[in-house]
């Protein structure tokens, strides 16, 4: 995989409900983003890179299932300026799948945000998105 030098802002945010324990949160978010370190909040936990590489996990799946359409769709419909982002369901995170909600409520615990920030961020769409790896 040939990952651009593209400047970013990766934030990843997951809730957590009251139902559900820290650490099951906790691995759910490392299966997918293993090199990010943890910031925990109360009520929810975010992990912050500026590495596209952070995307791997994502980025593999998403090419391995051949959903770049998919994925493509949710990032054009999230782009303002200069972001955008996306949805994964927890519960697949937490069994180390990848699986992308179109919609919060397809994560029925609610599901992990993705903002990605760039002034490039057209150029890292078409990266992650991209029809050869």
């Amino acid at each position: 995989m040939n990952i651009p030098n593209f400047k970013c802002k990766i934030i990843v945010n997951c809730e957590i409900n009251p139902s559900e324990e820290f650490d099951k949160v906790s691995k759910a978010l490392n299966n997918i983003f293993p090199s990010l370190e943890i910031l925990e909040d109360k009520n929810s936990i975010n992990l912050i890179s500026e590495k596209l590489d952070s995307l791997e996990n994502i980025f593999e799946y998403i090419h391995s299932t051949n959903s770049q359409k998919t994925f493509l769709r949710n990032l054009d419909k999230n782009l303002k300026k200069e972001s955008t982002w996306f949805y994964l369901n927890k519960q697949a995170a937490f069994v180390n799948k990848v699986v992308i909600c179109e919609d919060s409520i397809e994560s029925p615990l609610g599901p992990i945000k993705i903002t990605i920030f760039s002034k490039q961020i057209d150029s890292i769409i078409d990266w992650v998105a991209s029809e050869s790896d």
